[in-house]
């Protein structure tokens, strides 16, 4: 999927994460806050990287600012943010693959 524009998803409340992301050249590049990231950075970074990975974004700039979210929340921001940054506003098949 190509990341058309800057965009985000998610809140900075306890328990959920804000996600932007933006177009890049080439690459995926993320950037993570927490303030468990010691405990839980690779965690977050390889489920942000797996949801990408199955939405088939191959470039992109991904922030995340991590406030203690689960894994579905994750993914569930990541995909949002995807989304919307491609455009994709109706019959969004959530949780697979857009198929254009």
């Amino acid at each position: 999927m190509n990341i058309a524009s800057v965009a985000a998803a998610g809140s900075l409340e306890s328990g959920d994460l804000q996600v932007t992301i933006e177009p890049a050249d080439k690459d995926v590049h993320v950037e993570i806050s927490s303030g468990v990231l010691r405990q839980y950075g690779r965690q977050i970074k390889k489920v942000v990287l797996e949801t990408l990975e199955r939405l088939d974004v191959r470039a992109a700039k991904v922030t995340v600012v991590d406030r203690g979210a689960l894994d579905c929340t994750i993914r569930a921001r990541v995909e949002s943010a995807v989304f919307r940054s491609a455009g994709h506003t109706g019959a969004v098949p959530w949780g697979g693959a857009v198929k254009e």
